[in-house]
């Protein structure tokens, strides 16, 4: 069930006994979670009616002795299990015999709440079918990278402000599709304005600590120009900051990048609005695409995408473990553009 679906049957008082969040993608089940924590229950029932545990701390039995209890002056209780997928023996028969016997016969005054992050219950064992048939179960996923632009708008339209194309491409490269860092970085940018605000490269540049000149962005926009002075420039500016540009990342968004002139070499109807379903990109865009590709023949864009996977290997230490960030990127795009 979608964390949207979850959240408004919450606030329309449909209230399930077996919350059971897991996925890769931690904002949505912490928006739940953290929903069910500070509404569910009236402030003055929470002392003794609200109970958070952490599975690196606990063990089955202590969770469900907690569920099991019946909640003290309030119509119901809250026990959330966060990091559920560090409970000691979460993994083992005991505790799972354990929690299976529980979803079979819930008490229905408690709301039991399992964080399960970074992973999910294998779907085929007896438990998570049992779980998918008795509890509210929310498979929390990452984002594809062609989704993010997409979020960032609408959430921060959902927000009340406007944001532009430029703007929503510049968060999404420097960020990535890791969404709880990307809210955070956007709930701040946005209490320093106003909501008739636009929000543009050069407000982003000044909240969020992107250089509007020295960005992946840019140093895709170099690529594809083949100008070697200009990426040259936004290489060594990586490997001045290099805790803030982790290699491996802008290796694959060059990755991406040549994939996507391979596609639009490999396309017949280049019309914008075809590219710009086949790329998954703005139609605004598609016309850099398309200059790229002409500056890169099918052959050299293949043998730019071997590079591109020889340099991921050296970023991950398998080969040239000494290059640094710089070292590493700047033989990268020598290649690619020579």
């Amino acid at each position: 069930m979608p964390a949207t679906e979850i959240l408004n049957n919450l606030k329309e008082n449909k209230i399930s006994p077996i919350y059971f969040l897991q996925g890769d993608e931690s904002l949505y089940i912490d928006q739940v979670s953290d929903y069910i924590e500070n509404n569910i229950l009236a402030e003055a029932e929470k002392g003794f009616n609200l109970t958070i545990m952490y599975g690196k701390d606990c063990r089955m039995h202590e969770v469900l002795t907690n569920a099991k209890r019946f909640p003290m002056m309030a119509e119901r209780q809250v026990v959330i299990v966060k990091e559920a997928h560090l409970l000691g023996d979460f993994k083992v028969s005991e505790g799972r015999d354990l929690l299976q016997n529980y979803v079979d016969n819930p008490l229905t005054t408690t709301i039991l709440v399992f964080c399960y992050k970074y992973g999910k219950l294998n779907g085929t064992t007896s438990l998570a079918k049992l779980i998918k048939k008795k509890a509210i179960v929310l498979n929390s996923e990452k984002l594809r990278d062609y989704q993010v632009p997409k979020w960032i708008h609408n959430y921060i339209v959902a927000s009340g402000y406007k944001i532009t194309e430029m703007g929503t491409q510049l968060l999404t490269d420097h960020i990535g599709n890791n969404l709880e860092r990307m809210a955070n970085e956007i709930d701040k940018l946005l209490i320093n304005l106003n909501p008739e605000t636009i929000i543009d490269e050069a407000i982003i540049e000044k909240n969020v600590g992107i250089s509007k000149e020295y960005n992946v962005f840019e140093l895709q926009n170099a690529i594809m120009a083949r100008d070697a002075i200009k990426a040259n420039k936004i290489i060594k500016y990586f490997g001045a900051n290099a805790k803030a540009h982790s290699p491996i990342p802008i290796i694959a968004l060059i990755y991406n990048l040549f994939s996507k002139l391979l596609i639009v070499h490999q396309t017949k109807d280049k019309s914008s609005q075809n590219l710009a379903k086949l790329l998954r990109v703005n139609p605004y865009f598609v016309k850099d695409y398309i200059a790229g590709a002409r500056n890169f023949s099918f052959q050299t864009i293949l043998n730019n995408i071997e590079y591109v996977h020889q340099a991921d290997l050296a970023a991950k230490g398998v080969d040239s473990p000494s290059l640094d960030v710089e070292g590493i990127l700047k033989q990268l795009v020598f290649k690619l553009i020579h």
